[in-house]
């Protein structure tokens, strides 16, 4: 069945209502409770049923997530969308979708094996348990999702404390696992949550003694709470990822990817193209084909009064993270052609919105007089972050040169950045990238330990 606009927006209304959760009505949604102890608790007791689940049991749990994933897609998007502010509806509904199909289950854990004169000895991956989890605004439901079928494959359960500004759809898709499972015969609250979460119940959840691991997804500042917090994190954290683009490249291709994948879902994926380093013999060329895709350029002038307006005393302007670049545009009083889809200007390595990570269709363009200049703006640019980044160029030695300087967990080469979750590439999806901590890409091996089971001098039948 073909939902249209107008019924998306009535099933949307009526599932915000459901999820307005009170007290009187906290029941409606399974694994969300008033309390972060009471959520442990029943996480707790949900792992002790997981545990003794066999793998294609958990496997038929997975299934049945991606599946409905598929069905709920366009909803989460839409209700993302709605609830933050923030990003595209479409490009969100792919994220789902993709999630859905590409993130690995139980497949990925593999048993190595030796046998020999001395017996047998299997290093099997096994559960930390009741894993504790803390989402973003920027990727809500795709990463309580994501990181659900990763866990569980592993024999976890997990207890989420999403951001407060994204609290219904992220219990809304906390739900949608819970349902999964109960609907193929596996416990209820292998995902849990709470009505209210705050940094009070993430330093609960953080503390609690039957929780031996927590996965931060989000900005610096909770990634650096998680590692300090007495217990082994995988922290997935900030980038500001350079895309470099020399005079070999493909330079009309890499306009049109680079523009793909900075303004996919509106610049929120922390994977996304956020300033372009250009050696300065193609960037004329490059500027003519980023306008050609949808890009705007801005004056002095103009740059100054979105300055102001998107970095603020306090950081970010979270009125603008997110939003399309006619929206910001229009905040700063220009009224710019229905193609636009991305801001572009020239500016030093040092200008505000080139060095800071905006999460919002904004890209600055720095000229290096060479291949040496450029390596060294955009390892500059990347600060450090080893998180993403991105280049456009057919001579190998100096992909391979950027890739050893900037030392990232993805390194994308000629296509948009979100080849690196598998959408138009190989490989596979995920939403915590842990970049900080070196796990880089999570799967639902990251969230296991290793067990080494040992039968010495017996079943060795060579």
């Amino acid at each position: 069945m073909t939902v249209n606009e107008t019924q998306l927006q009535e099933i949307v209304k009526n599932v915000l209502m459901q999820l307005e959760v009170t007290p009187g009505n906290i029941s409606k949604l399974s694994g969300v409770f008033e309390d972060m102890n009471e959520a442990i608790m029943a996480s707790k007791k949900a792992q002790a049923v997981m545990q003794k689940l066999s793998m294609d049991c958990r496997e038929k749990i997975i299934s049945n997530i991606r599946k409905k994933t598929l069905e709920n897609a366009e909803v989460m998007a839409k209700m993302g969308v709605e609830e933050t502010g923030m990003g595209n509806v479409g490009h969100k509904t792919l994220k789902h979708q993709l999630l859905a199909e590409k993130t690995p289950g139980t497949e990925d854990l593999q048993t190595i094996a030796w046998s020999g004169d001395r017996g047998l000895t299997l290093v099997e991956m096994g559960p930390f348990g009741v894993i504790g989890a803390i989402t973003p605004c920027t990727n809500p439901s795709e990463t309580i999702i994501c990181n659900s079928i990763g866990m569980i494959a592993g024999g976890n359960t997990v207890v989420f404390n999403p951001h407060p500004a994204a609290i219904n759809v992220s219990n809304f898709a906390v739900n949608l696992v819970n349902q999964a499972s109960v609907e193929v015969g596996g416990p209820d609250n292998i995902a849990v949550s709470v009505v209210k979460p705050t940094l009070a119940s993430g330093d609960i959840m953080m503390k609690h003694k039957d929780i031996p691991l927590i996965v931060a997804t989000g900005g610096p500042g909770v990634v650096t709470t998680v590692l300090s917090s007495g217990k082994r994190g995988i922290g997935a954290g900030a980038g500001n990822p350079p895309v470099l683009v020399d005079e070999t490249a493909d330079i009309k291709k890499a306009a049109m990817d680079i523009v793909n994948g900075c303004t996919f879902d509106n610049n929120l994926p922390c994977i996304a193209e956020k300033e372009i380093v250009a050696v300065d013999q193609i960037t004329d060329e490059l500027i003519h084909y980023l306008v050609e895709n949808g890009c705007f350029i801005i004056t002095k002038e103009q740059q100054e009064k979105l300055t102001a307006l998107v970095l603020t005393e306090k950081g970010l302007n979270r009125k603008c993270v997110g939003k399309d670049a006619r929206t910001l545009l229009s905040m700063i009083g220009i009224d710019s052609p229905e193609s636009t889809r991305c801001i572009i200007f020239e500016g030093e390595k040092e200008h505000p919105l080139i060095e800071e990570e905006l999460m919002m269709p904004i890209l600055g363009i720095v000229r290096a007089k060479d291949i040496d200049d450029a390596i060294e703006k955009a390892v500059w640019l990347e600060h450090g972050n080893r998180h993403s980044a991105h280049m456009h160029s057919k001579n190998v030695d100096n992909l391979t040169r950027f890739g050893k300087a900037v030392d990232t967990a993805i390194f994308v080469k000629n296509a948009p950045s979100y080849a690196a979750l598998g959408f138009g590439g190989e490989g596979f999806c995920t939403f915590t990238i842990a970049s900080r901590t070196g796990e880089g890409l999570t799967s639902a091996r990251t969230f296991t330990k290793q067990r080494r089971c040992v039968m010495a001098d017996s079943l060795c039948i060579r």
